[in-house]
């Protein structure tokens, strides 16, 4: 079974979708020869290198609600990431361009080494929500490239070039022809998952899809070592 989804670095609901999808794969033991493939999805391209402000003031800005409802809420969806065992500071994030990390990304999946783009993923996660780092960073990135197992002259040649970003780019055209306007967005057979569902919802929806992707067997006119089968 394959699973596709849309994600971004710096969506949280992301990351937490994320986490709940591997527990949901893990809490099915029949599940065999899964292949999870991450697309690219930019909450903000036009994004700068640099973090402007505190996450509490955009996140306020940006919903239209006071500072008090936006602390509330971030420190609500932190505890949610909690919950799911990450180490999630999402208060004090700081919110940068991320075609880079999402190039990188890119790198890494095209090794055809699942546990190596796995690492990427979890470490761009990591640095963002729990290091607090600026994905935009390219020294950053780099050193996480390397920390993962990519090779540092090919890291350092994709960061000091636009490789990987016409892949980036088709990921969100495909994600718009798709109706795909929000992430997380995850696809398991002919299913869409909108949003960090709960690990039962998501569990219950990769169940379906494989009983649906059972081989059936349609009964025909045959013969056998102990005759013919007739309709």
């Amino acid at each position: 079974m394959k699973i596709t989804y849309w994600s971004d670095y710096a969506c949280p609901y992301c990351y937490i979708g994320e986490a709940r999808l591997k527990k949901a794969i893990a809490e099915i033991p029949e599940l065999k020869d899964v292949e999870i493939e991450m697309k690219a999805f930019q909450l903000d391209p036009t994004a700068g290198e640099h973090a402007t402000g505190d996450t509490q003031t955009r996140f306020a800005h940006k919903y239209g609600i006071s500072m008090d409802e936006a602390g509330q809420t971030i420190e609500h969806i932190s505890q949610m990431g909690i919950a799911e065992g990450l180490d999630f500071r999402y208060a004090t994030t700081l919110f940068t361009n991320t075609m880079d990390a999402h190039r990188l990304t890119k790198l890494a999946q095209s090794k055809n080494d699942p546990a190596l783009a796995d690492r990427v993923i979890e470490a761009l996660f990591k640095a963002y929500f729990t290091d607090n780092k600026e994905l935009a960073d390219k020294e950053l990135l780099q050193r996480i490239g390397e920390e993962c197992g990519l090779d540092a002259i090919e890291v350092k040649d994709v960061l000091d070039t636009d490789k990987y970003r016409d892949e980036v780019l088709l990921d969100e055209r495909e994600a718009s022809r798709n109706g795909v306007h929000a992430v997380p967005f995850f696809v398991v057979g002919k299913y869409g998952i909108s949003g960090a569902q709960s690990t039962e919802g998501m569990k219950a929806t990769i169940m379906k899809a494989m009983e649906e992707a059972e081989p059936v067997m349609e009964q025909g006119m045959s013969c056998g070592p102990d005759g013919c089968r007739i309709r």
